[in-house]
C-alpha cells in the first residue's frame, strides 16, 4: 500500500501539553443521520464493527498526548456516556487526567447548548479553574487521524491567537462545507460558508475541518461577546472565526496533515447517511484509504467479551458455504453457511445457510436468516431478518417498508421486527 512522502513533523513539549484543555462536542442531534440517531448520538453512532464515532476523536487526542478531556454531551447521550465510560477509563486522575462528559448544566442561562460557541461559553467556568494556556477544540463525529501537537506548535510557532484545521476539497464539493479563505502566508482572511456559486471545474478550496486550537484568553473574550449578540447563531464556523477576522485578529489555516505510518489526509464528516455508509465501505476495500491496522496509530474502543468470529460449512450440501470476502467480521459474528461480500458484521451477528450479505452493514447481533439477501444496506442492531427475505432487491417494495436514501440504501432501525 503506497504511503505518503516522510515529512518533518512538529510537536511540542510534554509541558505544553499538560497545559491544554480539549474541549470534544458531542452533543449534536444527528438529524440526518436518522434512524441511526433515533436512539442515540451521532457520535455514538457503531462504525466499523467495534467502533463508536467518537473513537476516533478520542483516539486522536490520546495518541497526541491530550489528556484533559471535557465531552459536552446533549441529546441522547447515554448511550455515549456509558462506552466512554466503559472504554475510556484509561486515564490516571493522580497525574491530572480524565475524560469527563458534561451535560448542559443551566449555569449562565435557561437553555440547552443553542450552538458549537455556545456550548463552550456555558462551561467557561472551567478554564478559569483550570487555567490552561490553550484550547483544543474537536468535533466528536468525524472519522479521520490527526496528530493535534503539530497543529498546536504551528499555533504558537506562528504566533496565533486561533487557529483552524483545513484540507482541500475539490470545487465541485465545495457546497458542503465552510470554505475557508486565507492570504499567501496562511493567514484567514475570510469565510464562505457552504458556496454554491464556485466553477466546480475550479481550483480546490479550503475546508474548515472543525478543529480548532486557541489561546485561552482569546477563547474567553470570543465566546463571551458572541454569548452577547442576538443575531448570533452561536456557531465557531459561522459566526466565532468571522467575527475574529472581522475585529483583525491573528487567525491562521493549518493544513491538515494524517497520522501514523500512512500521512495521507484522510478526513470524512459523517454528515449524512450516504455519507456515512461511504466512510465505512472505504475500511472494507483491499488497499483502504484509512488503514484501522496501523499500529503506530492505533484506535481504541470498549472492549468486547466475545469469542473470534467463526465461519462454519466448507461443504456438504450444495451451495452451503461459510465464507466473508472483502469484509470486516467482528468478535463473536458466526458466518454459518453463508456468504458475505464487500461487508461489515458488527459483534454477535449471525449469517444463515445459503444467504447472501453484499455491500453491507450489519451492527451487532443482527441475524440474517438461510435464504435471506441482504444488498446495500445499514441495518441496526438487534434486527432479526427472517428466512427467505429479500432487502436490497426491488427497489420499490423497499421503499414500501423502509427508510430509503437518495443514494439507493435501505436503512432499517435498530430492533425493527420484520415480517
Amino acid at each position: 500500500m503506497a504511503t505518503s512522502p516522510r515529512r518533518e513533523r512538529k510537536t511540542v513539549h510534554p509541558d505544553v501539553l499538560r497545559r491544554v484543555i480539549t474541549f470534544v462536542l458531542a452533543g449534536g442531534k444527528g438529524e440526518r443521520l436518522y434512524p441511526l440517531t433515533r436512539d442515540r448520538s451521532k457520535p455514538a453512532v457503531p462504525f466499523g464493527g467495534t467502533y463508536r464515532i467518537i473513537d476516533f476523536t478520542l483516539s486522536n487526542c490520546v495518541n497526541s498526548g491530550l489528556r484533559r478531556i471535557y465531552l459536552l454531551t446533549q441529546y441522547k447521550s447515554a448511550s455515549l456516556q456509558l462506552h466512554v465510560k466503559q472504554g475510556w477509563n484509561l486515564f490516571s486522575a493522580e497525574l491530572g487526567e480524565y475524560v469527563w462528559t458534561i451535560p448542559p448544566q443551566l449555569r449562565v442561562g435557561t437553555t440547552w447548548y443553542l450552538g458549537t460557541a455556545d456550548a463552550v461559553w456555558q462551561n467557561v467556568y472551567i478554564l478559569s479553574d483550570e487555567k490552561p494556556s490553550h484550547v483544543v477544540i474537536l468535533s466528536g463525529d468525524h472519522v479521520y487521524r490527526m496528530d493535534y501537537r503539530e497543529m498546536l506548535a504551528e499555533h504558537i510557532e506562528r504566533g496565533a491567537e486561533a487557529t483552524m484545521a483545513v484540507i482541500p476539497v475539490p470545487a465541485a464539493e465545495a457546497s458542503r462545507f465552510g470554505v475557508v479563505e486565507t492570504d499567501t502566508e496562511g493567514r484567514v482572511t475570510g469565510f464562505r460558508e457552504k458556496p454554491k456559486d464556485l466553477d466546480p471545474r475550479g481550483p480546490e478550496v479550503l475546508a474548515n475541518m472543525g478543529v480548532y486550537v486557541f489561546d485561552t484568553e482569546t477563547l474567553v473574550a470570543a465566546v463571551s461577546r458572541d454569548a452577547r449578540r442576538e443575531s448570533s447563531s452561536h456557531d465557531f464556523g459561522h459566526d466565532v472565526f468571522p467575527a475574529l477576522v472581522a475585529e483583525g485578529r491573528r487567525v491562521i489555516a493549518h493544513r491538515f496533515h494524517g497520522a501514523g505510518t500512512d500521512r495521507r489526509p484522510y478526513w470524512r464528516d459523517i454528515g449524512t447517511l450516504d455519507a456515512y455508509y461511504d466512510a465505512n465501505m472505504d475500511l472494507v476495500s483491499v488497499s483502504p484509504e484509512f488503514n484501522l491496522y496501523d499500529r503506530e496509530w492505533p484506535v481504541r474502543s470498549a472492549p468486547i467479551q466475545a469469542p473470534p468470529a467463526k465461519f462454519v460449512f466448507a461443504g456438504g450440501e450444495k451451495g452451503r458455504i461459510g465464507e466473508a470476502l472483502d469484509s470486516l467480521v467482528s468478535p463473536g459474528a458466526i458466518v454459518s453457511g453463508g456468504r458475505v461480500e464487500r461487508s461489515i458484521l458488527g459483534p454477535g451477528c449471525r449469517v444463515n445457510s445459503w444467504s447472501r450479505v453484499e455491500d453491507s452493514i450489519l451492527m451487532d447481533g443482527v441475524d440474517v436468516g438461510r435464504h435471506a439477501v441482504v444488498r446495500r444496506a445499514i441495518v441496526d442492531k438487534g434486527v432479526r431478518i427472517p428466512e427467505g427475505y429479500e432487502i436490497g432487491v426491488d427497489p420499490e417494495a423497499d421503499r414500501k417498508r423502509f427508510f430509503v436514501t437518495p443514494g439507493g440504501l435501505v436503512v432499517i432501525p435498530k430492533g425493527e421486527l420484520l415480517d
